[in-house]
């Protein structure tokens, strides 16, 4: 392991940093000015603020402005771009560049951080190549000394990608799509339980004029009928097989058909496909009451995502680093997101490759359009085919083999969409699949039925866990769970839970010494708010209690604004796990996160509270503090609440709250339901090769009592692991029921950089300009 770098050694002193928003607006831009801007100032840069984007480095003057701390306050949950943003024909000629030029020059400013998409951070990459040559004509026409040539020698560019589209290759995730996600997914549910009503069919059009992803991941998590998208236009004669569709669907028992349409949307001549033709279509071919609903700029608005904000503000500060570590020999670059690791490559990689995929589909090689956009839109889009599509029982293959699907430990928000998935994806196998009711505890009692493709219909958007789930280990009805599997030829098994489902994985595992028939293939798949299930970055469920507690912190601190200054302490849940108030801390700009993992004492609480008295004499109004519910024995919520009272006297007073079980509510987040999705189809996947690869055919059945038959399937930085729960049992902590090494940790002292701490933060990871990778395929 290298050893860990610290950014202590990085200084910014003498160092100036703009930053501008520029393209199209995004949720979570503020997210990353705030955190551009407090990082700066914490390593002792001046950050300046450029106002309207190129326009108004071009214009100057009043729209350049060095800023300060309390600049960026309250601005994490407001949606847009609090700095403005404008397309800037003056940028595009030399002309515009070279007034740019002189007012960044007039300032210092010679690292510029740019929020955008691809043609803002292309027009950055351009204006570094020709900055020594700008100054050069500057100091001819005698508008900048001569000697600034040799002071402001290079501009430093990174880049960050604000996109509600998602349409930047090299990067997972772009800041704003999540939340736009969440804006369609709201309209869909509304328009589910009216389409429900009246029998109707709707065709719902999405943003994406060159970018299908929003479409795909909304019908992904909504489980539409019928998708369109640029990448991946139908083949000849789509309009009897979405037709057919549609009436099959209809056929068994569905009241509503719901089809989405990319604005971009083409045939594989390239021809437009629209939302009033394919409404029209409908109309005609099958009578259908059909609607059109287009939804605009409602999905650039609103508040921003947990996962926006927090992605956001890591990428903001890995910004900052990225200019603080420039060199003249330095590419621009781009900081990114793959899986969990952020990444810094190099943008004019990125901007070709951007490129590459719209020539693509310009010459009609679509699969390559596909390849290019990467490995998660491909996976996106080979699991919406599969899920969407029901083969005839003449198509199907037929293994024989039965696959039962539990859900294990309290509820969390995304299980119904990882069971839907799961049946699915087995019948296609050719497996029977079979549902348990009640967890273990029900699998003992024979509460095990057949589940067939209809019965899962319209799963993927409830909360809860429609199976009905309990935290009982199987441990004391092993002898009638071994009974049950046999009464129903149980071949493979599929537990969809938390901590519980782990523990319950280790005991059958442990069991099978004296059970045969527990000798099969097993796997887990993480579903719990708490994140606290070892060998898993995440599980289904923690993204939408985060939401949760964002929204909640957001209408909190609004409670208090207007009266006077106001501290509010708030308790969430995790058991001894404090991913939730870490993460919720960071996305609702607390001040500070009390967590069981790193201990605190009373002289910690005493200089919160300080700082928190020292902010509020700055103009600030509000202060943010989370606890989790075990943190400490000792110093709990009420004694926090009582101790910030009595010391805040005559400063600020408090309240608190306890947000209890509404964490586990509600209807699953955009990036539950696909998580749940996808983990709980590649879970099945693997039972399919497991089944075949341990089938004896002498004995006529399945023996599996190897390790790596039992395993967990969880996120790992970049990857979806499969590892053996046996092997995950020196990772964890059982007693307090959490892993021993937990990746958020990292992030704690983000958190407190932004609050105004002084901390030292781990940067081992960061640092590493890596190249794109690019599909072979689409490369040939």
């Amino acid at each position: 392991m290298p050893d860990k770098k610290f950014f202590e050694n990085l200084s910014g002193k003498g160092k100036a940093i703009g930053v501008l928003t520029s393209g199209g607006d995004a949720q979570g831009m503020n997210a990353a000015v705030r955190a551009v801007v407090r990082m700066g100032i914490y390593v002792e840069a001046k950050v300046y603020f450029i106002y309207e984007g190129y326009q108004g480095m071009v214009d100057g003057g009043e729209n350049i402005v060095e800023v300060t701390w309390e600049s960026v306050s309250s601005i994490l949950q407001v949606g847009g771009t609090v700095i403005g943003s404008a397309r800037c024909k003056a940028f595009r000629t030399r002309e515009g560049r070279l007034k740019a030029a002189c007012n960044l020059v007039k300032c210092g400013i010679t690292n510029l951080c740019v929020i955008g998409g691809d043609g803002s951070l292309t027009g950055a990459n351009l204006f570094r190549e020709e900055w020594n040559g700008l100054l050069e004509e500057l100091a001819q026409n005698g508008e900048i000394e001569k000697g600034a040539i040799k002071k402001y020698a290079y501009l430093n560019i990174v880049g960050m990608v604000g996109s509600i589209d998602n349409d930047f290759c090299g990067t997972d995730m772009t800041i704003g799509t999540d939340s736009a996600l969440h804006r369609i997914i709201e309209v869909v549910d509304a328009i589910m339980t009216t389409a429900q009503s009246h029998q109707r069919t709707f065709v719902l059009e999405v943003m994406g004029r060159h970018c299908g992803y929003l479409a795909l991941v909304s019908a992904l998590a909504c489980g539409a009928d019928y998708v369109f998208i640029p990448e991946y236009p139908p083949e000849e004669g789509w309009e009897d097989h979405m037709c057919s569709r549609l009436s099959e669907n209809r056929a068994r028992k569905k009241r509503l058909n719901i089809i989405i349409v990319a604005e971009g949307a083409i045939d594989c001549h390239n021809q437009p496909i629209t939302s009033e033709q394919v409404k029209d279509l409908v109309v005609q071919r099958l009578g259908y009451d059909t609607r059109v609903t287009i939804l605009g700029h409602v999905q650039r608005g609103g508040t921003p995502s947990a996962f926006d904000r927090i992605l956001a503000s890591r990428m903001g500060v890995e910004a900052v680093l990225a200019l603080l570590e420039g060199t003249p020999e330095t590419p621009a670059c781009v900081v990114s997101l793959s899986g969990n690791q952020a990444v810094r490559l190099p943008l004019m990689e990125c901007v070709q490759m951007t490129q590459d995929v719209q020539k693509a589909m310009d010459g009609k090689r679509f699969s390559d359009a596909v390849q290019l956009r990467g490995r998660s839109f491909e996976n996106n889009l080979n699991t919406y085919k599969l899920l969407s599509t029901k083969r005839t029982a003449a198509d199907l293959p037929k293994t024989n083999f039965n696959v039962a699907v539990l859900n294990v430990g309290a509820p969390a928000a995304g299980m119904n969409a990882a069971v839907r998935s799961a049946v699915r994806i087995g019948i296609t196998e050719g497996h029977k699949m079979f549902a348990v009711t009640d967890g273990f505890e029900g699998f003992s009692r024979g509460l095990i039925k057949e589940i067939s493709w209809g019965d899962v219909g319209g799963w993927t958007g409830q909360g809860g866990s429609i199976l009905g789930t309990k935290r009982a280990l199987p441990g004391k009805y092993l002898e009638k769970i071994a009974e049950q599997m046999r009464t129903h030829n149980i071949n493979a098994l599929l537990v969809i839970g938390g901590f519980e489902a782990y523990l319950g994985l280790l005991e059958l595992s442990a069991a099978r010494e004296k059970f045969d028939e527990f000798c099969i293939p097993m796997v887990m798949v993480p579903a719990t708010v708490s994140n606290n299930v070892p060998g898993s970055d995440f599980s289904i469920g923690a993204d939408t209690a985060l939401n949760t507690i964002t929204d909640t912190c957001d209408r909190i601190k609004l409670s208090a604004s207007g009266t006077k200054r106001r501290v509010f302490i708030i308790e969430t849940m995790g058991g001894y796990c404090g991913y939730l108030a870490n993460m919720g801390a960071l996305a609702a700009g607390a001040d500070a996160a009390y967590i069981f993992e790193e201990k605190f004492d009373i002289r910690e609480l005493q200089a919160n509270v300080e700082h928190l008295t020292e902010k509020m004499k700055t103009g600030i109004q509000r202060g943010l503090v989370l606890r989790n519910e075990n943190s400490s024995e000792n110093y709990t919520t009420d004694f926090i609440y009582q101790l910030y009272s009595e010391e805040g006297k005559g400063v600020f007073d408090c309240r608190k709250n306890v947000l209890g079980h509404m964490q586990q509510g509600g209807a699953p987040s955009p990036f539950d339901r696909n998580f749940g999705t996808k983990i709980s189809a590649k879970a099945v996947l693997w039972l399919s090769k497991k089944l075949k690869e341990c089938y004896r055919r002498g004995k006529g059945r399945v023996f599996a009592n190897t390790e790596d038959s039992v395993c967990l399937l969880g996120m790992r930085r970049r990857n979806l692991i499969f590892q053996p729960v046996v092997q995950l049992k020196d990772e964890t902590d059982f007693v307090h029921r959490i892993p021993r090494e937990q990746w958020w940790l990292k992030l704690r002292p983000l958190m407190k950089i932004l609050a105004k701490y002084k901390t030292s933060y781990d940067v081992s990871d960061s640092g590493q300009l890596e190249h794109v990778l690019r599909p072979k395929q689409a490369e040939a």
